[in-house]
């Protein structure tokens, strides 16, 4: 599984010599239609056809060619992977061929050759994933899960064992109201061990979000000893007897309350984005103000259109993105090249930066503000009107 760090760390990758090119690959198994999967086979061929092609036409076709056929000879064993999608990074000019296993969730079969590793398919999947726990927990025991990519992994068991009864409740009942509280309090101290836990895990950056499976008739016990800290990042609760759920049945559960908190704060973002443009406060839409905000290190968190692209030019020099396809830089004055997408450089750069990145489908009132729009942590030219202001 692939890891926030090795996100960036592809992110930050760019080719620097002329012959160089980064490849990325993405194969999205599908139900084949007889059991030589030969359609997948001849669809990866065709894609490393097509890309040989672009790359002989423009004269890099060395050691970009080593990696596509390498391409080739990876695409014969991925047969047996139907169940696996698989992404690679390749860039032979500067050692790099990195395979990652993931979910079938990708769009489709692509293959990118360009001077960056494209990353939309996986910032799609990855960068408003939170690192999502799940807690199970009931009078006596506690079972938590990690859940990424619809993958589910346990991580630790907490377990309470249950007091035993006594024959007798002794003299007026007294010896069966002793066990009764002891037996309270030894629940007592099982919420408050297992509320500690998720506190440590919390402070040690293990998960950013937590959904919890408790039955109604415990959960306001369970809830009242939890951290402050802990209720803030509780994103969902079910109830039943979550002790007792297959592992299917636990990843749907949770990813039906994933899928909910992630739709939900995504409509919120976006009413609030151009509510705050709209008052020219801190939001901004259309390419142009997306991309000098992105600059001036002002976006929080970037909604891109599900269908969004645009042409752009870059700098060679300096990295300046602009909307407007001019040959000459306008901050350094040096030649830049033009990006078929813009989003292959808005993308690494959203990554890089720690910037939340949403994408919207059929938002209308984001399609006619340009299909782009940034939250924003600050507004750096009312900040320096503010400084101006208060200097005066």
């Amino acid at each position: 599984m692939i890891t926030r760090d090795q996100i960036r760390e592809l992110a930050s990758f760019q080719c620097e010599k002329n012959d160089e090119c980064a490849v990325s690959f993405y194969f999205q198994p599908q139900t084949p239609q007889n059991k030589s999967h030969r359609e997948e086979a001849i669809l990866v061929k065709d894609l490393v056809r097509n890309a040989l092609h672009e790359v002989e036409k423009n004269g890099k076709n060395g050691r970009t060619k080593a990696d596509l056929n390498r391409l080739l000879d990876l695409a014969g064993n991925l047969h047996g992977n139907q169940a696996r999608a698989k992404v690679v990074f390749a860039c032979a000019g500067r050692g790099i061929w990195q395979e990652f296993d993931l979910p079938a969730l990708l769009p489709a079969t692509r293959l990118f050759v360009n001077r960056r590793f494209h990353l939309r398919p996986l910032a799609e999947l990855l960068v408003a994933q939170p690192r999502l726990w799940v807690a199970l927990v009931d009078r006596h025991k506690a079972r938590l899960f990690d859940l990424r990519l619809n993958e589910l992994h346990e991580r630790e068991g907490l377990f309470q064992s249950a007091p035993r009864h006594s024959r007798s409740e002794g003299y007026a009942g007294y010896d069966g109201g002793h066990v009764q509280r002891r037996m309270e309090d030894e629940v007592l101290h099982h919420w408050r061990n297992t509320s500690e836990r998720l506190r440590e895990s919390l402070d040690k950056g293990l998960f950013d979000r937590l959904i919890v499976g408790c039955n109604d008739v415990n959960w306001p016990e369970f809830h009242n000893e939890l951290h402050p800290y802990v209720r803030q990042r509780l994103l969902g609760r079910f109830g039943g007897d979550a002790m007792n759920l297959s592992p299917d049945q636990l990843r749907d559960e949770a990813a039906r309350i994933l899928r909910k908190a992630l739709d939900e704060r995504r409509q919120g973002l976006v009413r609030e984005v151009l509510d705050q443009a709209k008052s020219n406060g801190r939001g901004v839409t259309g390419l142009r103000r997306v991309l000098r905000s992105i600059e001036q290190g002002e976006v929080q968190t970037l909604l891109i259109d599900d269908n969004f692209s645009a042409q752009a030019v870059e700098c060679m020099h300096c990295g300046h993105v602009d909307s407007h396809i001019v040959s000459f830089c306008p901050l350094c004055g040096k030649a830049t090249r033009q990006l078929e997408d813009v989003c292959d450089a808005i993308i690494p750069s959203a990554i890089r930066r720690d910037i939340e990145l949403f994408y919207v489908k059929n938002h209308n009132e984001l399609e006619r503000s340009g299909k782009i729009a940034a939250l924003l942590r600050f507004r750096a030219d009312q900040r320096k009107n503010l400084q101006t202001a208060i200097a005066s």
